[in-house]
């Protein structure tokens, strides 16, 4: 009984409240906000650019070494996402992870299907190609 319990989360947040340290949630809006960007950017480069939507297509854009960015969707495969980020690295290619999943991406570039990579060959208006989100 001498034993002191194991403290609950209830009982570490009120003693960082007693010390006065701040507690730092995680930015939620940012991340959003980021996104929202990204799909302005994305629809600006599909109506004013070039881009490749697919994994297969995408593949031959960057072996070809016409893209200039690729994007994967956040649920796109490990060893497809391995493999895309690899032939980027020797394309010296930008690569961006999507945050939303591959139906979202889709939607993103104005499609009614699922997309997991788009290839961004012309950047058109947009300035997705200078941005380093």
């Amino acid at each position: 009984r001498d034993r002191h319990p194991t403290p609950t989360f209830n009982h570490i947040l009120l003693e960082q409240l007693q010390r006065k340290t701040n507690i730092k949630m995680a930015p939620a809006k940012k991340v959003k906000k980021n996104a929202e960007s990204m799909n302005s950017r994305l629809k600006l480069v599909m109506k004013s650019g070039k881009a490749i939507l697919g994994y297969k297509s995408g593949l031959k854009g960057l072996r070809t070494g016409k893209s200039k960015m690729v994007l994967i969707a956040s649920n796109c495969p490990p060893l497809r996402k391995s493999e895309v980020e690899y032939l980027a690295m020797l394309a010296k290619t930008q690569v961006h992870h999507y945050s939303g999943d591959n139906t979202e991406l889709g939607t993103a570039c104005g499609k009614l299907f699922n997309c997991s990579v788009v290839s961004i060959i012309d950047g058109g208006d947009s300035d997705i190609l200078s941005s380093k989100e």
